[in-house]
């Protein structure tokens, strides 16, 4: 029987007893799939439920009492024991030490990172942690008591202010001498350090650190999911934006417009690249940084989770001297990483590798690498027409976006080069009619193509929490008349995970690469040179043993390493 979580627990006992409507229970599932944030936040957060009732839902679900801090006067020298960025952040105050044990307010008991890096910053001398539960707004106001009042209600400073006193304040007038002074102080660096360290921690790929109009919010996209991880107070953030600027070397005072940067940090023994972009919005600057581990890189092909039959072909093409590879599917369904760890697996003093990119991901030793400048006219064609000129013996090319750009990179790849480039399509056959669509004729493309691939990233199943799940055939039949229905069910049991602290209660642990791979034959180049339809060279593609993305999630799903949920949420039918 499929255990349920404690979210569902949660809305099947507010349905149950109906605390509010049916329509604000959607209206708060829905905005939880879309920010994947735990639901008590937005039921908070939207104003769906109120504190008191919420707080006696969580405390009859968990069986931890609650507790009305309003009525409690907490010792500070106690209450300080959790520095006061980690309590503002998690809304968590210590209220009480006997012996080795602290008890501790929390307005959301199911944080487990908050409840671990407590246990870090107090251990030795704390080495047992008690749990009530009590409301954010009592939280606050007591840790502003204990803190000398910096968590303080910006409606009390201002209440007395006229509206024709309030002046509005330009993005030039900030103090950039006191914001950089404020950036380098050490809680900041601490703050940053905190959220770069909890990021790689959690396996995250990219940290959104988004100004609201009243704090400062970080997520983390773990596993291709963006999950928020924290709120910081409005008051840090400009020291925090300027603190990463300045790792990344960037304009501490342009405000206005986009900028893009990189830096590296050392955790244990990896080195760990991050690529900045600092985005203007209503509120402030927003920041993404996108984690670059390059030991992705060396571990092969064959370790990256494809299935035999494409990664094969994938090989066979490998071995061509010349022609074009090109690799399509969404932002973030590790094209990238795909192609330099080709690239890297060809690497060797015998040969000459140049890419060119917007921007340059991964820097790797041994190979020339090109950074797109459109604003000095250094655009992907005229950078392509320059690096022809070096005697490359393999090209990569980070994208092809326009007729320019494709025409030279098929006529380099006709000439005696090895080509690699990625589109957006969404499959193996409609990169071939991308080409097409792009002005190039068919002819070129037939002569040039040695293989087209389609990626997709699948989230594996926890292996910690992974379960047996029984699923009814009528599911099954929802999937397609080429589903072999038969054949799938006899390979019961399926699986899927239960949620644990080791994945985040999300039952998923990383992820695992899909392929699509279709060779092109001289029957294909006939069909190209027709400019056949892309239903007529899927179909061929399929009849001579290309296995699609949904064969590959299929597989991947009878064999117990994803769900059945991200076999349909990242392929569609054939």
């Amino acid at each position: 029987m499929e255990r349920k979580t404690l979210t569902d627990k949660l809305l099947t006992v507010i349905r149950e007893k109906k605390l509010i409507s049916a329509a604000k229970l959607e209206k708060a599932i829905s905005i939880q799939k879309k920010e994947g944030i735990p639901i008590g936040k937005i039921l908070l957060r939207e104003n769906i439920m109120p504190h008191k009732d919420f707080i006696a839902l969580l405390s009859e679900q968990l069986n931890i009492p609650p507790i009305d801090l309003t009525k409690y006067k907490i010792d500070p020298a106690i209450s300080t024991l959790i520095p006061e960025k980690l309590a503002l952040q998690h809304s968590i105050i210590a209220m009480s030490k006997i012996g080795d044990t602290l008890t501790v307010a929390m307005a959301d008991p199911t944080d487990v990172v908050a409840v671990d890096n407590v246990k870090t910053l107090t251990a030795p001398a704390i080495s047992n942690l008690d749990i009530v539960i009590a409301g954010e707004n009592d939280i606050k106001e007591a840790l502003s008591r204990a803190f000398g009042g910096t968590t303080e209600d910006i409606a009390e400073i201002v209440k007395d202010v006229e509206t024709e006193d309030v002046e509005l304040v330009e993005d030039e007038k900030i103090d950039i001498g006191e914001i950089t002074a404020e950036s380098k102080k050490a809680p900041i660096v601490k703050i940053v350090s905190l959220i770069l360290n909890e990021a790689l921690r959690r396996r995250a790929s990219d940290i959104h650190i988004e100004p609201q109009e009243k704090d400062l919010r970080v997520r983390y996209r773990i596993d291709g999911v963006l999950h928020e991880a924290q709120r910081l107070p409005k008051d840090n953030q400009n020291a925090i934006i300027v603190r990463l600027k300045i790792m990344a070397k960037l304009d501490i005072t342009e405000t206005r417009r986009p900028q893009d940067g990189r830096f590296r940090i050392k955790m244990g023994k990896k080195n760990i690249d991050f690529r900045v972009s600092i985005l203007p919005i209503a509120f402030g600057n927003k920041v993404v940084l996108r984690a670059l581990d390059k030991t992705n890189l060396e571990i092969g092909l064959d370790k990256l989770g494809f299935l035999p039959k494409p990664l094969n072909s994938f090989e066979k093409a490998l071995e061509k001297p010349f022609g074009m590879i090109l690799l399509t599917g969404p932002t973030g369904s590790g094209k990238s990483t795909t192609l330099y760890s080709i690239v890297n697996k060809l690497n060797t003093p015998a040969k000459n590798i140049v890419t060119i990119e917007d921007p340059v991901e991964y820097e790797v030793g041994g190979i020339t690498q090109v950074q797109v400048k459109p604003d000095i006219k250094l655009t992907f064609a005229n950078g392509l027409k320059s690096i022809l000129r070096q005697s490359p013996d393999i090209i990569m090319i980070g994208e092809i976006r326009d007729f320019e750009t494709a025409d030279i990179a098929i006529k380099a790849s006709l000439t005696g080069q090895l080509v690699f480039s990625t589109l957006h399509t969404n499959d193996a056959a409609g990169a071939i009619t991308r080409l097409m669509d792009m002005g190039i004729e068919p002819f070129l493309i037939a002569a040039s193509l040695v293989l087209t691939g389609a990626q997709r990233l699948a989230r594996e199943i926890c292996p910690r929490c992974k379960v047996p799940l029984d699923i009814p055939r009528s599911v099954f039949e929802g999937l397609g008349d080429d589903v072999d229905i038969n054949k799938l069910m006899k390979k019961a049991p399926f699986y899927h995970g239960k949620g644990c602290q080791r994945c985040g209660n999300t039952g998923y642990q990383g992820r695992i690469g899909i392929l699509e791979a279709l060779p092109i034959d001289d029957k294909l180049r006939d069909m190209i040179t027709k400019r056949a339809s892309i239903d007529d060279i899927r179909k061929y593609g399929i009849a001579q043993g290309m296995q699609t993305l949904r064969d590959g999630a299929l597989e991947n799903f009878a064999a117990g390493k994803i769900t059945l949920e991200e076999v349909l949420r990242i392929t569609t039918e054939k």
